[in-house]
This record gives structure tokens, sequence and C-alpha cells, in this order.
């Protein structure tokens, strides 16, 4: 998988581009549930006021405040009270919470000092003890609890008179000492107190000094929730905009691959020799050029949000649980996440053998339904339609019982882990639930813990739908890498030689064996003979000899395994293939059209050539003939395959595009089976013309189509057993003459002779 990853440096920045917004993504995901718990803690509960430090405060209740505390000058020095003269930022402070027509009158409020987080921090655990005991006493029901208290021993008339005092004037009054112990007291059982419930009692303690002051302690509120709720909401679109274009970059990043392995793929299966080809059935490299990338794309496009995104998240909100909010809880995420690894291990290790099968069936169907396409005329004829129908169903049957085994085990996989997820969640509402009623953990920390544990979820559950398309992209990355690691066999050196001008043409087998590979035995031995330029060579045997196989080897679709093949004097492993290619006109065994018009077809050497030029290899081709028929001539449709043409219109074609190729070497490997004799002899005749200082080198089962050539090699079990003309293999070589005498009459064979003696001098005497 790593392999094919690598090709991903053409999209270096598009990937750089992708990290770079995932990580903004997720801090503006990370960011969002501290802003619920702000709203929840802060803007609900308390009232929109943040800090635990009045901004303002009456100098009636700093005065008390300072009696609670024995660090005046700590809160003296943080704050300044107000005179007729404002500055711009105390008078921008009185506009926050009080109306434009509000009046204040001179040394009454206390206005909080410009100071630096950490100061307000410190000034807050000062402060925050003597504004609790400043609630306690502002509270008529508390003030008489403590007044009860402090009359307790007391005689009637002086309990009578302490009870109708304001607590305030009595705190006031008190001597230092008595002050201090009673204080005392009720310092311990504050300090006593979790945090929580100390933030919540200060907090409303300030809420009670400013709506003394008369602030409007609704709008306060309603502000902080208003800003905080653009905040998230600017915070939401952040996010949202990151992921549309994150998923933008990822498709093109992934799109570029599929094109960049599609490529890498064709351009290796086309330098393959046919050895290479034999190892990989066509039906499997369409598969893998097709399904297999397909597959890879499809990951891609997912992969980057879970290999960067969902380990931030993950990573990203554990931290958070532990210094954000109350780790009480943390143990919930690490029994949660142990769950979900076991989950997906489990399924991961059951279904992971079953993807490469899943992929193996994949071409036993392709090759399947490719070869009974192919080859439906022959299945009708025969009636076999039931039989094929069984093999297809097998087929089908294997892979669907696989993907079966496969969705049902990944499906499996969703239902449990929502089950984890939810069974997390009750745990955490009913642990939550706890620590809120004792004032351990606040609703909006609770809320905000929820949130984290969703997102931490959340990314292992990416993780895990990852997991089900990993194994099988796994596998195709594999497959797909088998492709471009295989080295062809026959490849072209680095130093090349260059055609020897004085030889054109010249075809050498010398010593020439094969075996093909793995083979055990040789399927040619020993070959000898000289094509030579202006003559036919003609190459007959039975079915099996080796005659497609010596012809093979002209353009290296194999390597000889020993002796030398020579073309131009210089043995074609020492050319470049290119140029090797290039002056051979090769037709096969079986005529192969392109998609396209006759006109491409035979262009196909060179678009650039001239039409005269095509017209005149249609001409010898004698395909003229029915192109002519056709409503549009050379721009007639021609379907993949040449389908929609006959055998014998197919091989003309053929052989009009090796013919307006005008090389140096003509091949043609038994390609005028399909034709008929009137125009295999004049296909032969105006070939002739066409061909005289060519080398031609014929691959026939018939002997009325080499006749007249120059020589003729006669094959059996890849053996040379005669070399000749025609009226020398009849009279000497027993194999040549039992091949003729299975197709023609002796009278034929010697009247055919007696023609070409006659025709052979008439072209001297001209």
């Amino acid at each position: 998988m790593l392999k094919v990853l690598k090709n991903l440096k053409k999209s270096f920045w598009s990937v750089v581009i992708i990290v770079v917004l995932l990580c903004v993504q997720a801090a503006a995901d990370l960011a969002l549930p501290d802003y619920t718990s702000k709203i929840v803690n802060v803007g609900i509960q308390a009232g929109g006021i943040e800090t635990l430090v009045p901004k303002l405060i009456s100098k009636e209740d700093m005065e008390l405040v300072l009696i609670l505390t024995n660090q005046n000058k700590e809160i003296l020095n943080n704050y300044t009270l107000l005179g007729s003269n404002l500055s711009e930022k105390q008078s921008k402070t009185i506009e926050q919470y009080f109306s434009k027509d509000y009046k204040i009158e001179p040394n009454s409020i206390y206005i909080l000092n410009e100071i630096g987080e950490e100061t307000e921090q410190e000034l807050a655990k000062i402060i925050s003890t003597p504004l609790m005991e400043l609630n306690t006493i502002k509270n008529e029901e508390m003030a008489n609890q403590i007044k009860e208290q402090m009359a307790n021993n007391m005689p009637e008339a002086q309990r009578q008179m302490v009870i109708s005092q304001n607590l305030e004037d009595i705190i006031k009054n008190m001597p230092q000492e008595q002050r201090e112990v009673l204080l005392d007291q009720y310092t311990k059982q504050i300090d006593e107190m979790s945090d929580s419930i100390k933030e919540q009692a200060a907090v409303a303690t300030i809420k009670q000094i400013y709506e003394d002051l008369g602030v409007d302690t609704d709008k306060i509120q309603n502000s902080y929730i208003l800003l905080s709720g653009i905040q998230m909401l600017g915070v939401a679109l952040i996010s949202m905009v990151s992921a549309v274009l994150i998923i933008l970059f990822s498709s093109r990043v992934a799109a570029k691959l599929g094109q960049t392995l599609r490529n890498k793929v064709f351009k290796k299966v086309l330098s393959f020799s046919n050895k290479e080809l034999s190892e990989f059935s066509t039906a499997s490299l369409i598969t893998r050029s097709t399904n297999d990338i397909q597959q890879i794309q499809q990951l891609i496009t997912m992969l980057f949000r879970v290999v960067v995104y969902a380990p931030i998240m993950g990573i990203g909100g554990f931290i958070k649980v532990l210094t954000n909010s109350d780790n009480s809880m943390a143990w919930i995420i690490g029994v949660a996440i142990l769950a979900i690894l076991f989950i997906v291990g489990t399924l991961f290790f059951i279904a992971m053998p079953k993807f490469r099968k899943l992929q193996d069936l994949t071409d036993k169907l392709n090759l399947v339904s490719r070869e009974i396409l192919t080859g439906l005329p022959v299945i009708r004829a025969f009636n076999t339609e039931k039989r094929e129908e069984g093999r297809f169903d097998e087929a089908n049957q294997d892979l669907m019982k696989t993907n079966i085994f496969v969705n049902r085990a990944m499906s499996m996989m969703m239902p449990m882990l929502m089950f984890v997820m939810n069974s997390m969640m009750i745990l955490i509402i009913w642990v939550g639930g706890h620590g809120v009623d004792q004032g351990i953990i606040q609703v909006g920390n609770m809320m905000a813990f929820i949130q984290y544990m969703m997102q931490i979820l959340i990314s292992f559950l990416m993780i895990s739908m990852i997991s089900i398309m990993l194994p099988r992209a796994s596998v195709s990355a594999n497959r797909i890498m088998d492709v471009i690691e295989t080295e062809p066999s026959i490849k072209e050196k680095r130093k090349t030689k260059e055609f020897d001008p004085s030889k054109k043409g010249l075809v050498e087998f010398k010593n020439v064996c094969f075996r093909y590979p793995d083979a055990d035995t040789e399927i040619l031995e020993d070959i000898n003979f000289t094509a030579k330029p202006g003559e036919t060579t003609a190459i007959i045997g039975s079915t099996g000899s080796g005659k497609s196989t010596i012809v093979n080897l002209l353009p290296r679709f194999y390597d000889v395994t020993g002796g030398e093949l020579l073309i131009d004097g210089v043995n074609i492993k020492d050319v470049s293939m290119k140029k090797l290619r290039d002056i051979i006109g090769f037709v096969p065994q079986k005529g192969i059209l392109f998609s396209g018009t006759i006109e491409s077809n035979i262009k196909y050497a060179d678009e650039e050539m001239s039409d005269e030029q095509m017209i005149q290899a249609a001409e010898i081709a004698q395909a003229v003939e029915f192109i002519e028929t056709k409503e549009k001539k050379y721009k007639d449709d021609i379907s993949q395959g040449g389908s929609n043409v006959s055998g014998g219109q197919k091989q003309r074609l053929s052989i009009a595009r090796a013919i307006a190729k005008d090389p140096e070497i003509f091949v043609f490997d038994d390609s005028f089976s399909a034709l008929d004799f009137k125009t295999d002899s004049a296909l032969r005749e105006a070939l002739a013309q066409k061909t005289e200082n060519k080398t031609v080198i014929i691959v026939a089962q018939r002997i009325s189509t080499i006749l007249n050539a120059n020589q003729i090699i006669v094959l059996d079990e890849g053996k040379v057993v005669g070399t000749g003309t025609h009226e020398e293999l009849m009279r000497d070589n027993e194999t040549y003459r039992q091949i003729a005498l299975s197709q023609l009459s002796e009278e034929e064979l010697n009247g055919n002779s007696n023609k070409m003696i006659e025709n052979n001098k008439k072209d001297k005497e001209e």
C-alpha cells in the first residue's frame, strides 16, 4: 500500500493543503464543546458573568468585603473609586453595564482596574471567600440563622435586640477578635466546599452586587449568550468550509492518483512480452486497471480525513477532557476505546483473508463473462447455453457467497460500535448526573464531556469504517504493484546498434532455438534459413509445428533462447525495438481491427499518411471492392474488434494496414486463410508488384498460397525438414508432398507448377 502512496508525489502541495485544512477543521471542531460549556455554565447558570471578580462594586459592599478579609491592600490595589471625572475606558465600562442616561454619584462605586489574566486569577482566589460570606450575610434566611446562633446563649432582651438588627451592622460593630472567630467558622466551611460550588456561590454574589447597583443583569446574560452563539457559528462555519475544501482537494488527489496508476499499469502492459501477458490474464489486467484502481481511489478520498483528522480529534479530545474539564470521567473514554479496538480488531482478523479471495473471484467472473461473450456464436451453434450458464452461475455464486460473508462481518461492526457509543453515553450521564448533584461537576462541563466523548468515538468509528475499505484496497494495491513491478523479460540494451544499410531487408535464422517460459522441451530446434529482399519465403507445416512461433520471434514478441536471429545484418537483441518494429509489417493470424473508421485502421501506422497511399494499400489488399459499397466509404465506422465486418474483410483490412506502412519486411502469419481462392490469387499478384524489393515471409496452411514462393521452409515438430521451391520439395521432401497431396490432386499440383514456370519465363523475358 505504501508503494502505491508514493505516487502522490505529483499532488504534494495539494496533500499539504489538505493536512493544513484538516488541522484547521480539527481545531475548530475541538473548540465547539468549549463554547457549549461556556454557554451553559456562564451564559445560563452564571447569568453571563465570566469572571469571579466583580467589574463594579458599590462602596458599601466593598467596605463589607474588606471587613470580611485581612487582604484589604491586595484587593484595593486592583480597584479605583470612581470620582466625577471618568476616563474613556471607565466610561465604556459604565456604558456596558448601565444605560447612557444613568447618573453615577461620585465616590459611590469601585471599578476594576485594567489587569492581566494572572493578576485577575490571583484576585479571584483572594476575593471569592469574602464574596461568599457577603452572599451569606445578604441572604435574609441565612442571616437569620446566623443571628439565631449568635443569640442562643444571650438574655432575652439582648437576644431580641440582636435578632432585630441587620447582620451587616452587627458584623461591622463587632469587635475584631470576635468577628474573626465568627468568620473563621464560615471560612473553614467554605474551604471544604468543591470548587464548582464556590464558583457558583461567588457568581451569585457578583450578580447580587450588580443588581444592587441597578445593573441590567438580563442584558449581560443575553449579550454573552448572543456573542458566544455568534462565535460558535463562526467556528462551525470555519469547520464546514474546511470540510468542503478537504473533500474537494481529496477528490482531486484521488483522481490524480487513479490517473497516474492507470497510466503506469497501461504503459507497463504495453512493454510486456507475450510471456508476461500469459502470466496475467486479459480479464485480470482489465480488473486491475479498473476495479482495483477504483478501490484505491475511493480509499484515498477518505484516507486523509482518517489518517490525519481522526488521530487529531481522538488525541485532541482526550487532552481536552484531561485539561479543560473534570477528568474524573476520563476512564469511561479508556473503556470505550478498548471496546472499539477489540471489536474492530476481531472483525478485521476474520474478514481480511476473504478480501484477497474477493478480488480473485472478481477476476474469475470477468474471465468467464469475457469468454462466454466472445464465444457466443459457438455456444449457440452447439446449444451449450445451459452449460455456460452453469459456469457463469458457479463463478457468480462463489463471488456472492464471499461478498455476503464479508458484508455480514462488516455490517456487524456499525451496530456493535453504536451500542458501545450509546452505552458510554448512558454511563457518562449517570456518572455525570451524580457529579452535578454533588456539586463536583457543572452541567456545562458534563455536556462538553459528552461532546468530546462523541468526537473521540466518532474518530475511532471513522478509523473502523476505513478498516472496511483498507483490506480490500490493500489487496488491490498489491495486485496493481504486481503489474507495475513486473520487469519485462524482453528488454532493450542501453547501447543499441544501427542496422547495416548494405543488408537491408535480409533476415537470417542461425541455429535458432526457442522454448516457452517454464516449458520442458524446445518448441523450435536448430532453425537455419535466410529470407532475402525481393524474394518470398514461405513457411509451411502441420499444426503445432512452430510456424507462428518463428514469425513471432521477428518483432521480438518472444526472444530466441538459443542461436541468433539477424535482421539487416544485426542481432535483433542489439537494436532498438521501436526501430525493429518500424521496418516490419506484421499481419497476425487473427485479423485485429480497432474501433474507429476504415481510414483510421489503414492509416494506423501513420495518421498523416496521404489518402493516395491508403487507397493504393486497399487496392493491393483487394479491399476496395467492399469499401466502395459502404455508405461513407473510407469514413465508415468499424466496431470494436471489427465485429461489423466479415472475417475475410477483416483480413484484407489488416493486410492493407501492413501494406500502407510500406516496411522493409512483410510478415503474413496465415493471413490469407479467410480469403477465397480468387481474392487470394489477385491479392498475391498485386502484392508481388508492391513487394518487388521487399522481404516477404508467409506462414500458410494452403499450398495454393505458396506455390510461387522463392523458397519454402517445411517444419515438422519444431525442426526444418525441408527447404526449396515447390518443384524441388515435391520431388525430394516427403513431408511437403504429403501436405500438398492432402489439399490438391497431383494433376492440379502439376498444372499449377507448369503455369508457374510459364509465368516465370514471361517475367524473365519482360
